[in-house]
């Protein structure tokens, strides 16, 4: 399993979302964040605004899902059909586990929802 974490600027993060769900992936858990990429905030005239707001979301999948389901956010999260600096990140790392908090069970990939062929 993997965990795939996006972060998108804030006017996207529905259409991402939207995009997921369409893809049979409607899992998914949304943060408010802050922060900055390699532009170092943005600058006008005088002040920096170096506390961007953006969306953080995270999805769980199965390993064999990684690159639909990373089409899926990118079709969905690009400013226009270039992009734009400031479109966000998308972090891709390893599950070890997954349990169920009301029954306590044990996850595995077989029993998260798949992309159907």
């Amino acid at each position: 399993m993997l965990m795939i974490r996006t972060i998108v600027r804030p006017e996207k993060v529905y259409d991402v979302m939207q995009g997921l769900l369409d893809a049979g992936y409607p899992s998914i858990t949304k943060i408010s964040v802050v922060g900055r990429g390699k532009q170092r905030g943005l600058r006008v005239g005088d002040v920096v605004y170096d506390e961007i707001p953006k969306e953080m979301l995270f999805t769980v999948v199965p390993n064999t899902d990684k690159d639909f389901v990373i089409r899926a956010i990118l079709d969905n999260a690009k400013s226009g059909a270039e992009g734009k600096f400031g479109d966000g990140k998308i972090f891709v790392s390893a599950v070890e586990e997954v349990y169920t908090i009301s029954t306590g069970e044990r996850e595995t990939d077989q029993l998260l929802p798949a992309k159907e062929a």
